[in-house]
């Protein structure tokens, strides 16, 4: 069946979906396969909770004339090609974002920024692959001004295949990182996955934002004719202390300086810079960009802050490479406010044959600063003791941990927990 009269249905539905827990009536689902499951053996249940049709690439489901099953030869890329016959539908600026560390911030900034002017669509939570992209495509409202797509990788050619789909007119990237290196084949791929978006504007004609500050990007701006660059060269940022709590402090154009009480950390002036000179781009005045941006508050363990009794934790375990361990660590060491100062940290993931060397990397890159308490835990981290301080304290997994952290009784302590997803540290906030 033609894509144009999967797309006539998907006019008359209520969305899509790819979750038979999550269906709305009239959706339509789409019966994805994947290594330990196969929708297409839920197309009727998901027309029993309330779809209106679902689109399977397994005839064997089909009941004797039912016009709502809707037959393709592959669900999956019906549904990237679905995404893209609509995002063609659409004559508005679609921005594109990748980068390896701060991806979901900076669409957030840019988010809050952006929708002080305008109806602006955003990626929602981390839909940002394969599947969350053309999702994210098919939920914009149909009157959506801008829309911004967040776009993650895994491998070479993740933001090309992304690209196709959603076809962006104007993009940045927040940082070329250690991320993923595992399915990159190392740095070099994860450069040459992270710039397929600034290929694929290129080609386009599209616009492009470099922030000048990082060398990486900032060197790929001779590329291309009439790239946006940021941020200015008086603007600059750094952490400060009101209180007990850490601030970003920064100043923009025409000197006026700008004090949050919300983001930590000199890295995210990056993302602060990114949303308001794209704000700026796009027309927002400075005034309302600012103060969306003093209005963000971070949340999803992403620099969170929560006070327990006298403890002041940074909670940054949604997820971690040596990039972003790296820059969480230096800006940790440098801050003050507190009486003691203690980190714990976590496996990073994907990291391949690096595994070892970079967690050692984090031994040696603690002992630089004058931490309290060191503790470590999970598998693969067990490597940094052969070059962290002889203080520091190791436990095979977060749940050997509770029982010190409970005992332990900390107070008046500054504590920094980061590691990948998959360890899911934020646990450990209750014991402490």
């Amino acid at each position: 069946m033609k894509i144009e009269d999967l797309y006539l249905a998907f006019l008359k539905s209520t969305g899509v979906s790819t979750d038979t827990r999550k269906i709305e009536k009239d959706n339509i689902f789409f019966a994805l396969k994947g290594p330990n499951f196969n929708a297409n053996d839920f197309a009727a249940q998901a027309l029993e909770t309330g779809a209106s049709m679902v689109v399977i690439d397994e005839e064997r489901v089909i009941p004797q004339e039912d016009s709502r099953y809707f037959l393709v030869d592959d669900v999956l890329l019906a549904l990237q090609k679905l995404a893209n016959y609509h995002r063609r539908q659409l004559t508005i600026p679609i921005i594109g974002l990748t980068g390896s560390n701060g991806k979901t911030t900076s669409k957030e900034l840019l988010h809050a920024v952006l929708k002080q002017k305008f109806r602006t669509s955003a990626t929602v939570g981390n839909l940002n692959n394969h599947i969350g992209v053309p999702l994210t495509l098919l939920a914009i409202p149909k009157d959506t001004e801008i829309a911004i797509i967040e776009m993650g990788a895994n491998k070479q050619g993740d933001i090309k295949e992304l690209c196709d789909i959603a076809e962006p007119t104007h993009g940045f990237i927040t940082n070329i990182g250690k991320a993923h290196l595992e399915g990159m084949g190392g740095p070099e791929g994860v450069l040459k996955t992270k710039t397929e978006l600034f290929q694929h504007l290129r080609e386009k004609k599209g616009v492009v934002f470099i922030n000048s500050q990082d060398p990486i990007l900032s060197n790929m701006a001779k590329r291309f004719e009439n790239p946006v660059l940021y941020p200015a060269k008086g603007d600059f940022c750094e952490v400060e202390f009101l209180g007990a709590d850490p601030f970003v402090k920064f100043r923009v154009e025409g000197d006026e300086q700008v004090h949050l009480s919300s983001l930590i950390g000199a890295y995210n002036f990056g993302n602060i810079a990114t949303a308001l000179t794209l704000g700026k781009y796009f027309g927002i005045p400075m005034h309302l960009a600012v103060k969306a941006i003093e209005a963000y508050r971070p949340s999803n363990m992403r620099s969170q802050l929560v006070e327990k009794r006298s403890n002041l934790i940074i909670l940054d375990a949604y997820n971690a490479n040596p990039s972003s361990m790296e820059v969480a660590i230096d800006t940790f060491g440098k801050m003050s406010g507190k009486k003691h100062k203690m980190v714990i940290l976590g496996d990073m993931y994907e990291l391949g044959d690096a595994t070892e060397a970079e967690h050692a990397k984090l031994g040696e890159l603690v002992g630089q600063y004058n931490f309290e308490k060191i503790c470590f835990t999970g598998k693969y981290i067990e490597a940094a003791l052969k070059k962290a301080p002889f203080r520091s304290l190791y436990f095979p997994d977060p749940f050997s941990f509770r029982n010190w952290l409970q005992d332990s009784k900390l107070e008046d302590y500054m504590i920094l927990i980061k590691g990948s997803r998959g360890m899911k540290l934020e646990g450990l906030v209750d014991f402490i």
